[in-house]
């Protein structure tokens, strides 16, 4: 399992969404620019517990995996290749995707914000066949 750092937990204000880009350390030299991935980040404040609490969303449409993007003005995220609407929680809100955007996991390190390098869950309506072909 890899951890990738984020950023301090200063850096990401509260109620805020943002970017982050980091290269992915799970990948092969012939990956090229496809290596570089990234999530969004909001930092939500404190649980109940008294808790950091962050929402981390892959920035990859559950469609096809364009990268979408995040329009503060409307609170939505939109992927411009066909048209995925997903809500500011990373669930659906309409067009093609088939579910919300994938949550990460992420964890706080030494005061810096940490995500589990992406492991992207595949499709379980495919078939074992169409795997193998």
């Amino acid at each position: 399992m890899f951890w990738v750092d984020l950023g301090a937990v200063a850096d990401f204000p509260l109620n805020e969404t943002r970017r982050v880009n980091f290269d992915n350390p799970l990948r092969q030299p012939w990956d090229g620019v496809t290596a570089l991935t990234g999530v969004y980040v909001r930092n939500e404040g404190k649980d109940n517990d008294e808790a950091d609490k962050f929402r981390v969303l892959s920035v990859n449409c559950a469609h096809l995996g364009c990268p979408v993007t995040w329009f503060p003005q409307s609170g939505l995220f939109m992927c411009p290749c066909h048209g995925g609407v997903y809500y500011a929680d990373g669930q659906r809100a309409s067009g093609p995707p088939p579910r919300g955007l994938f949550h990460c996991v992420w964890r706080i390190q030494d005061g810096q914000l940490q995500v589990q390098a992406p492991h992207y869950p595949r499709s379980k309506t495919r078939s074992p066949k169409a795997l193998d072909a």
